[in-house]
């Protein structure tokens, strides 16, 4: 896909308010069940809850599946909001689980501590009941010039 393609799409999703065409680029973050929801000028992510996501006999999510939704909620979060040419490439990740990711829905929202020309730092946060009760937090750095 072009970067004029992908400039039109997230035009096209923020107008909208339906960014599932940018999902559908990412094939984990389908896979996985991953939906933007936008309040005002704030983006969290939404991974509904899911069988195929449990890890345990608990239930509970499977860490990996929490750290795939982080991750891919980051590089979504910079594609739609900081006019990230492409989607952006992963160059590092850093998580800490706090506690158990119960099976129902969780969310996620990130903040761009720092973004230049060639890379982007974002941290990320993770709740499933309250916002200041987390599951997880994660940083994560992407290359985002040219690939």
């Amino acid at each position: 896909m072009s970067d004029l393609n992908l400039s039109e799409l997230v035009q096209k999703a923020h107008a909208t308010n339906d960014y599932n065409s940018l999902i559908r680029l990412v094939p984990y973050a389908r896979l996985i069940g991953i939906e933007c929801l936008r309040l005002g000028d704030e983006m969290v992510f939404r991974l509904p809850q899911s069988e195929d996501n449990i890890g345990n006999p608990m239930p509970a999510i499977h860490g990996g599946v929490i750290a795939g939704f982080m991750e891919h909620a980051a590089m979504l979060h910079l594609l739609m909001f900081m006019g990230a040419p492409h989607l952006p490439k992963i160059i590092d990740f850093s998580i800490d689980y706090l506690r158990a990711g119960h099976y129902r829905d969780t969310f996620a929202a990130c903040q761009v501590w720092r973004q230049g020309r060639r890379v982007a730092n974002v941290a990320i946060t993770a709740w499933q009941t309250h916002q200041a009760e987390p599951i997880a937090t994660a940083r994560c750095h992407f290359k985002v010039d040219e690939p």
